[in-house]
């Protein structure tokens, strides 16, 4: 059976570095896609292949090009904030133009790395708050997502921390309320950077959430039984 390729846009960050070490470990070909050179070793460390692209820069074209002959496609990309041009570039628009790169690719499974108030801030947050520009490009990307073919997971983890995988979760809902009151508090809205690359892998490897929106927090049910 051939190997199956995933192609992680976001190749250098922290949850992207995670996923790409964990789909190797379960049979998947990796390529990272990124845009500074001086990154190539840091991800062919993972295993992953590291392939140059600017996704604020590519086409679709482009984009499908990279995708040719993958089973699935995770972004993971991210402008980092503080500059509400750029978020909106890369978070929103290049966001959307991997999506259709993908469907002209041919690729099915798609992930996204979301986050757990995607679908409710742009309606409470005040629109000159500096997370606003991030809240609404994640926003329209998502919907955009939702309205497209491919069977797409988005993953919306609480605030991120670098604590290691606990591999047990807490489902949430939109507005990041506990869909159970056993678990945790108002105050535990933290997510594992590492949670969220095993969620990845879940979903890929288990073919897990398709057509779903999951949020979650670090809690105590393992992901494999909180994420179906």
């Amino acid at each position: 059976m051939a190997e199956k390729k995933a192609v992680i846009v976001g190749g250098h960050g922290k949850v992207a570095l995670l996923a790409a070490g964990k789909l190797i470990d379960s049979g998947y070909a990796v390529q990272s896609l990124i845009r500074n050179p001086d990154h190539r070793d840091d991800v062919a460390a993972t295993g992953a292949e590291p392939v140059l692209l600017d996704i604020e820069q590519a086409d679709v074209g482009q984009l499908a090009e990279a995708f040719a002959g993958a089973s699935a496609v995770i972004f993971s990309a991210g402008a980092g904030g503080g500059n509400p041009a750029r978020t909106r570039a890369v978070d929103h628009e290049a966001a959307v133009r991997t999506m259709d790169a993908a469907q002209q690719a041919g690729v099915g499974r798609y992930i996204m790395v979301s986050y757990s108030r995607s679908e409710v801030d742009i309606g409470t947050l005040d629109p000159e708050s500096s997370f606003y520009p991030y809240a609404q490009a994640k926003h329209h990307a998502d919907n955009y997502l939702r309205g497209t073919e491919l069977d797409y997971t988005i993953l919306g983890p609480g605030k991120l921390t670098d604590e290691p995988a606990s591999g047990t979760i807490l489902v949430t809902d939109s507005e990041g309320a506990a869909a159970t009151s056993s678990q945790g508090g108002a105050e535990a809205t933290s997510t594992s950077r590492e949670n969220v690359a095993e969620a990845i892998r879940h979903c890929l490897v288990r073919g897990a959430a398709v057509r779903q929106t999951v949020n979650f927090f670090d809690g105590e049910t393992p992901i494999a039984e909180a994420i179906s």
